[in-house]
Order: C-alpha cells, then structure tokens, then sequence
C-alpha cells in the first residue's frame, strides 16, 4: 500500500510531503510555551504537532543509569531518569494542546512509551500513532498500537534490516493496516553523513508502504533531499528559540526554519514532476531565444553564403546553426540585407 490516510489526509508519493512538528521537551515544562510552539507549528504550515506520552516512571526506573558517552551526548552526565523527568509531558496537558492544535487546522497525535499511554491517548481519540526508535522491538507496545486499527508511524532507528521487518510483521498481524516507516539515525544531533538517505527507496521496495524521514540533523538540506529520493512524510523537533535552552534545542528548528522546510519540501515534491525527455508546452516560447543563422552583411543574388556575410546569433528565427556547414558555399536566390533571417527559400 503505497497511499494511506491520517485524519482523513492522503499520505503517499502523489501527495506533497506530510510534514509532522515535533514538540518532544522542548517546552522547558511551561504550558504557556507548549501552546506557543502548538501556535508556531501551526504558523510555519506544518499538518501535524506531535507529543510524546510517558513519565519517568513509564519509561524506566531510577537505578542511577547514567548517560555516558564520552563526552559526546547533549544529556551527558544525566541519569535517565532525571532526562525523561525534565523532558516528559505532563499527561494533563495532552487534551489542551490538541484542541489547541485543532482549533489551527493542525492534526495532533503522540509516540506512546507503553501501553497506558495507548490507553490514554485513545481516550483523546488520536488520529495516528508513532512509535519511537527507541520501542520498536517493544513487541506488546506495537502490538496495542496496532489493535487500534489507526495508521503507526514507526521509525526505524537502531534497528537492523531484520529487526524493522520483524516491527512490521508483528505490527500487521496484529491489525495494522495503514503503515508509514521513517528512516531515521538515532543520534542527536544526527549528521548528514550518518543520515544515508538512499536507504529510502529501498525501504519502500522491500516493504511496500509509504516511507519518511525522521530528520535529527541541522537545517533543512536532509529532509529536501529525502523528499527527492521519495519521502513521503518528514518529522522534525522544532522550538521557539535554540539560544533558550530545551531538551532537544540544539537538533530543533526555529519558527521560521520551520516554516523553510514546509516550503522547501513542497518545492522538491512539486520539482519531481514525472520523466519529461522532450519540450514542454512552456518551453515553446522559449525556443525562439535559441540561436540561429543571419544575414550579417549586404548579400546579392547568386552570391555565394560565407562565414564574413553570415552570423549565428539569437533569435531563433532562421535555419538553426546545425544547417551552418550546408549553407556555407550555397548561394543566395535573392538580395538580403543585414538581419535577415536566413530560410531555406533564400538558398
């Protein structure tokens, strides 16, 4: 299934790019700045705004696991508990921000952590489900997702090729039927080097569904190019401002990033077009500013046409200059004057 529907919206490669906001802990535990960055999302042209549902508690337990690596994480030092208590959402909050987000225009959902938060999240009747990197061989969440019978966005980080196929498996034996896979290199900040995004169009071969990109990388460049290479759904952490500090800021775009990408994205899908080897009805006109031979100088009746007495230049309103080695050494039929446009009928 190429095509699938989220919140009554078409998803798929004949569709611009489903461009999804995701808020994640970038609202520094302020609901004032959540519904900001709901009214940013919604600002910048995006479909979608995007939570996350867990607590410290759903998602690990305080054992003192602390994030170590060499130096080269943002939460460097943090126990992950500490981490998901700063970054989580209060659950509270949810129903606030979707009707927010609804009252733009804007389609809203969340990445459940485990299966209370499906359960949660079903009682705000969400339109779609995402399933994080880090849960997707999570095997009971996928499984609880899938029985909702709502469209699964699964993102396939950390993952190997058997792995994905085994989240995709169990998802649709358990009654998923509507399925978008993202590529997505689970680390933050991704680099473009790492972000391999020919991978796309093998994803979409080997599993037959619509495929994205969940883009942790700087800027916009990635998500375009993703797009070029058949991506149809594109997810980026966004924030009000990356100098204010946030969970995921230093990954996130700014307002008006954001709204670079919606346009961006939409320039690159409406650029594909389809194969075009010819010209185009647009390009008719054009074709006059091609070059093509003059009369360059006073020629008489029977004299012979040379490279002194003829010139290729534009418009394009005589013989092209592929003709130019036939002319040369012809004669002319009649007078012509200088800036004639050279035909057949004057050999």
């Amino acid at each position: 299934m190429t095509e699938i529907s989220i919140g009554g919206r078409p998803v798929g490669p004949a569709h611009k790019p489903f461009i999804i906001a995701e808020m994640s802990g970038n609202h520094n535990q302020s609901l004032d700045r959540a519904l900001a960055l709901v009214d940013a999302a919604a600002a910048a042209g995006v479909d979608a705004l995007k939570l996350q549902t867990y607590t410290a508690d759903t998602i690990t337990m305080d054992t003192g696991f602390t994030i170590d690596e060499d130096g080269q994480s943002l939460w460097e030092g943090k126990s992950l508990y500490q981490l998901y208590q700063e970054a989580y959402t209060p659950w509270e909050w949810h129903a606030e921000l979707f009707a927010r987000a609804q009252q733009h225009g804007l389609l809203a959902f969340s990445s459940p952590f485990d299966e209370t938060a499906v359960d949660f999240l079903e009682s705000l009747e969400v339109p779609a489900y995402k399933i994080a990197s880090f849960e997707n061989a999570h095997w009971p969440l996928l499984r609880k997702v899938a029985a909702t019978g709502k469209p699964v966005i699964i993102s396939t980080g950390a993952a190997t090729l058997a792995e994905v196929d085994e989240a995709v498996q169990v998802l649709r034996a358990a009654g998923c039927r509507e399925l978008v896979l993202l590529k997505c290199t689970s680390t933050y900040p991704a680099s473009p080097a790492n972000t391999n995004l020919r991978t796309i169009p093998v994803l979409a071969e080997t599993f037959g569904c619509p495929i994205g990109l969940s883009d942790h990388t700087m800027g916009v460049g990635a998500s375009v190019a993703a797009v070029a290479l058949g991506a149809c759904v594109i997810e980026k952490h966004f924030t009000l401002s990356r100098a204010e500090g946030g969970v995921d800021s230093a990954f996130s775009l700014e307002p008006h990033e954001l709204a670079s990408l919606v346009a961006e994205t939409e320039r690159a899908h409406q650029a594909l077009g389809a194969v075009q080897l010819g010209i185009q009805p647009a390009e008719e006109k054009s074709r006059r500013y091609k070059r093509s031979i003059y009369v360059a100088r006073p020629i008489t009746a029977g004299e012979a046409f040379t490279p002194d007495n003829l010139k290729i230049i534009r418009p394009g309103d005589g013989l092209w200059p592929r003709h130019w080695e036939l002319v040369l050494g012809r004669r002319a039929t009649r007078d012509l004057q200088p800036g004639t446009a050279l035909t057949w009928e004057a050999l």
